[in-house]
């Protein structure tokens, strides 16, 4: 990391993120600005927007901010030097779960998605079979 600081509007375009919501998560505890600026804007670091991320793929699959908090504490600890070989496996298998929860979420937006092409595929073929029908 190159240690440039950005300010909360470039991060919410780079995250595609509102500002509300972003501060949203700070309120939450999910992401802290790594530092202020010397007016008191909230400054963020390319580790805050990767963090921003996670939670940005995490909300549509349907993870609640717990669930947020819990497996970003999870991941910032894995990233840690100080672990034993024992916390080590805990926080792995922690975060393995999420892995498959995720999985099973993906699957289930599939299903969900191949029946709405579906959908629009039928509508599709009613609209061209039935183009010009009825105009006078």
């Amino acid at each position: 990391m190159d240690g440039k600081h950005m300010q909360i509007g470039e991060v919410a375009t780079r995250t595609e993120l509102s500002l509300r919501t972003i501060r949203h998560y700070e309120e939450a505890g999910l992401v802290v600005p790594s530092a202020r600026s010397q007016g008191g804007f909230r400054l963020y670091t390319e580790r805050d927007v990767e963090r921003l991320m996670v939670i940005r793929r995490m909300k549509p699959l349907g993870f609640t901010l717990e669930q947020m908090r819990d497996l970003l504490d999870a991941t910032d600890r894995l990233d840690g030097d100080e672990l034993s070989a024992d916390e080590r496996e805990l926080l792995l298998k922690r975060v393995r779960g999420y892995e498959q929860d995720a999985a099973e979420q993906v699957a289930k937006l599939r299903v969900q998605l191949a029946r709405a092409e579906e959908f629009a595929r039928t509508l599709h073929k009613r609209v061209e079979r039935n183009r010009g029908a009825g105009v006078a």
